[in-house]
């Protein structure tokens, strides 16, 4: 069993084909930018299901689009979305543009190398840095970073989807992340993220009081139709979107907004984001799910120049990935990490933790 992210790029479909605007047509030059053979054992299904379960960032009905606007392809021919792959069978993603250039380059970016040994890293990366070259983002990454430190590591080829990033995180979450730096260590590792015996926390401030001390939440998480740069929770027995599980645990509460730890037992994007504003608990700081607005709290110029300090003091959403725990692929050692809180999300906490107690005034 391989990890879903040695198949598929993040967001493949959706960063290349908006399929509103693409229709091939039978004289226009196509151009490659994903292949795939199917395994010698595969059962006959219908590739739109074939290619969701794969596909970790694209909903089924994105996949529905873009087989009807005549860009997947198998055995070199256009199919539909009823198309029952067999097994060798060789899927296309054909545009009518070319692919860009997304070879990456080693960039001098310093790095938290957290652990380090011949196998594997973890870093703990800081909020603001992008995780993997993609649409708008094809330098300054963490990946790019990562090609530099490894550069004089001639079995490292940082173009090899077999070795690198075994998970990701958004851009402006700040935590930890794992690296493979052999294909075996990424296949052994992959299959724990696979199975969900991993341990991932992440420590979040959100608006609001939770009436309970922990919970759980289910919910598909799918692209927003209205805002493609969102994630929307749909009902657990939808075929929109992914299925998505986090649980959630009340650490400290400041009354207007609550500090709480979350577990996942799955990993799409924008999960805890999108989970905790489907809830009515959207991140603090968060501006595309709403967490830059005052949702708790008095109406009075006091405190909004108080919530304008806070978000100045940590002008992000308040995550941070804060523990990471796996078995190492070659020792079979149990290994776990734990990352102190950076220091905008430690100073609003702090600010938030006095406001609620008294101790100073709220500017």
């Amino acid at each position: 069993m391989i990890d879903e992210e040695e198949y598929f790029d993040e967001d493949l479909i959706d960063n290349l084909l908006d399929a509103d605007e693409t229709n091939i047509t039978d004289d226009e030059e196509l151009y490659e930018h994903f292949r795939m053979e199917v395994d010698k054992g595969q059962d006959a299904v219908r590739i739109d299901k074939f290619l969701f379960e794969r596909m970790q960032h694209s909903s089924r009905n994105r996949i529905q689009k873009a087989a009807d606007a005549g860009c997947i392809h198998v055995n070199g021919t256009p199919v539909k979305s009823s198309y029952k792959v067999r097994p060798n069978d060789v899927i296309t993603l054909m545009l009518d543009r070319p692919k860009h250039d997304n070879t990456i380059v080693a960039e001098d970016i310093p790095l938290n190398v957290v652990y380090e040994d011949n196998e594997i890293m973890v870093i703990n990366k800081p909020a603001g840095l992008v995780v993997h070259p993609g649409a708008g983002n094809f330098h300054g990454t963490l990946i790019n970073a990562i090609a530099w430190h490894l550069r004089e590591l001639k079995d490292f080829d940082p173009n090899d989807p077999a070795v690198g990033l075994v998970h990701r995180i958004d851009k402006d979450t700040s935590g930890l992340l794992l690296i493979a730096k052999t294909p075996e260590a990424k296949t052994f590792l992959g299959k724990q993220f696979f199975n969900k015996t991993t341990h991932r926390s992440y420590t979040a401030l959100v608006w609001g009081n939770f009436t309970e001390e922990e919970g759980r939440i289910e919910g598909n998480i799918g692209r927003d139709p209205k805002d493609r740069l969102r994630m929307n929770v749909f009902p657990p027995d939808s075929e929109i979107g992914k299925p998505a599980v986090t649980h959630y645990r009340v650490l400290e509460r400041f009354g207007y907004t609550t500090l709480i730890e979350c577990t996942l037992e799955t990993g799409r994007t924008h999960q805890i984001r999108a989970h905790m504003k489907h809830i009515g608990h959207p991140l603090f700081g968060d501006e595309r799910y709403g967490g830059t607005e005052i949702l708790r709290g008095q109406r009075t110029s006091t405190y909004r120049a108080y919530i304008q300090n806070c978000l100045k003091l940590c002008n992000r959403q308040a995550l941070h990935a804060q523990t990471l725990g796996f078995v190492h692929p070659i020792t079979k050692q149990q290994m776990d990490f734990t990352s102190e809180l950076p220091d905008d999300l430690a100073a609003v906490i702090e600010k938030w933790r006095n406001y609620i107690n008294g101790k100073q005034e709220l500017l």
